[in-house]
């Protein structure tokens, strides 16, 4: 057996989108992945279709901005998978709104499952990252974090997640943990889906539009994030830390 295949990833917000992608895609390289989600349920067809190609799954439910809940997922995956050396913060909301219309509720909810819920993460499975001496950690930022309309919460947990990956990379370093950041530009998504449905577009026409800014010519897919989320948590990349990537079909300003 390989390190690689003896690696165990925890993956968050793992029901749908970007987090299924990525736990299919790191269980096809021979990971043993918690599929962690609020509700798991939901997390089934994410599991089974990992199952399903003859990897390792199970699913968790957290609420990753809740302290209690966070490092009981933690133990429990330590205790059925063993010690997670890997971890995916994807979890996240969108409670988007022109700044004088967004609630205080608002706000805080994207603070809490951005950047708490990264941060209580992190810091549970940091502690069987160090006793491995190896360890890979990566955080979802956006192409929002440069700023974006109706996003002034969601943008800056998304910019907050960038110097958080930053300072894991200087605090962990030593450890031989690594954190980086992928930032995803236009994914095909539910999240994509409410924003088109937010400013009043079909999604498909929400789409097509995008297609036109983006210089390869098509919006990304979950599949998209889940490869550069791959390189990053791999073994051949211990000497690439702090480090954000955009991943947005070209180059953003």
């Amino acid at each position: 057996m390989s390190t690689t295949e003896q690696r165990v990833a925890i993956v968050t917000g793992a029901a749908r989108g970007i987090g299924a992608a990525t736990a299919v895609r790191l269980a096809a390289e021979g990971r043993a992945v918690a599929v962690l989600d609020l509700d798991e349920a939901a997390c089934k067809d994410t599991v089974e279709k990992i199952t399903a190609a003859g990897g390792k799954a199970i699913a968790v439910g957290c609420d990753v901005s809740d302290e209690a809940q966070v490092e009981a997922a933690v133990a429990r995956v330590a205790e059925e998978l063993g010690a997670p050396t890997v971890l995916v913060n994807n979890a996240g909301v969108l409670r988007d709104n022109l700044l004088f219309k967004m609630s205080a509720a608002d706000w805080d909810t994207v603070m809490s499952v951005h950047l708490r819920g990264a941060f209580l993460m992190s810091r549970a499975c940091q502690k069987h990252m160090v006793d491995a001496k190896f360890g890979r950690i990566v955080n979802l930022s956006s192409s929002s974090a440069l700023g974006n309309r109706g996003q002034v919460n969601y943008s800056a947990a998304k910019a907050g997640l960038q110097g958080f990956t930053k300072t894991l990379a200087i605090e962990l370093g030593k450890f031989g943990v690594t954190a980086n950041a992928v930032a995803p530009g236009f994914i095909v998504t539910d999240m994509t889906a409410a924003t088109a449905e937010r400013v009043g577009m079909g999604f498909e026409d929400f789409q097509a539009a995008a297609a036109t800014q983006i210089p390869v010519q098509r919006v990304g897919r979950p599949e998209d994030i889940a490869n550069a989320i791959a390189f990053f948590t791999g073994e051949a990349a211990g000497f690439v830390s702090g480090q954000v990537m955009y991943v947005a079909g070209g180059p953003l300003n």
